[in-house]
């Protein structure tokens, strides 16, 4: 089995992620199709034909010929495979977190533990995705538009807003952290506390990192996928930059606080003592 995991819900996985479902079932005849989520278990699609898989911040839309889409959402277990057809086993089919199958006469297209599933007329897809901001890897990219959206609440935190995606999508708690970091500012820094040239940066900066790590087949911030992360997941590690231990808190209001990983040193807390 080839797997394509999108793992942390970051946009550039999920990206990944609905490339390869197209490239499997974009112009092919659904010959396979069966939802185990719910009323949707009813549905069929099968006759119909992949138009196309996108991305669309943390969201995958697949649309078909009949003008239908299936949208899915991976959370932050969720993953799609593809796998020829010829090599799918009894064992994938009884997988009790296999929630949907999509299939065509030469690849199926396998999704366990997706967070969301939705069936619903591409025409009405924005009542899904339309709250979203400009995506940082879609064609609606706009980094004045993501700018305006993070100082709608100049009193958030700036790793709050940055996670937040009606302000700008695609951006997970692993980028967050690295971008932050990059930046050398705190994530718990208001964003009404930032200058105009510091959030530029800040945009600017998620932009090309995002865009970047695409040459990649994971995300790799630093330019070596054999260290492929600055302090993301690392606690206690030194510091690339000054050797100070990395920390880790809280950012953002319950219930969607998030961890964060930082540097103590290098991106001070202004509410620090």
């Amino acid at each position: 089995m080839v797997s394509y995991a999108a793992g942390m819900p970051e946009g550039d996985a999920v990206w990944r992620a609905a490339r390869r479902l197209n490239t499997a079932l974009a112009g092919q005849v659904v010959t396979e199709w069966e939802l185990r989520w719910g009323a949707l278990g009813a549905s069929d699609r099968r006759g119909r034909t992949t138009l196309e898989v996108v991305p669309r911040g943390k969201h995958i839309l697949l649309r078909l010929d009949d003008g239908w889409t299936l949208h899915s959402h991976l959370r932050m277990e969720g993953r799609w495979s593809v796998v020829p057809a010829e090599r799918v086993t009894r064992r994938d089919r009884a997988d009790p977190y296999l929630r949907a199958v999509v299939g065509c006469a030469r690849s199926v297209a396998l999704g366990r533990r997706l967070g969301m599933l939705d069936l619903v007329p591409t025409s009405r897809e924005a009542g899904l995705v339309g709250h979203l901001g400009p995506d940082l890897l879609g064609p609606d990219w706009s980094a004045a538009l993501a700018i305006a959206n993070l100082g709608r609440r100049p009193e958030r935190h700036l790793g709050a807003a940055l996670l937040d995606q009606e302000n700008l999508a695609g951006i997970g708690t692993m980028w967050c952290a690295e971008i932050c970091f990059l930046e050398r500012v705190s994530p718990w820094a208001p964003v009404g506390a930032l200058d105009a040239a510091t959030l530029d940066s800040v945009v600017a900066r998620a932009h090309r990192l995002l865009t970047g790590t695409l040459r990649f087949r994971e995300s790799v911030s630093t330019g070596n996928p054999r260290r492929p992360l600055f302090i993301y997941g690392l606690p206690g590690r030194p510091c690339p930059r000054c050797g100070t231990p990395i920390a880790s808190a809280e950012v953002g209001e319950p219930p969607r606080s998030r961890m964060l990983y930082h540097c103590p040193v290098c991106q001070v807390r202004p509410d620090a003592g």
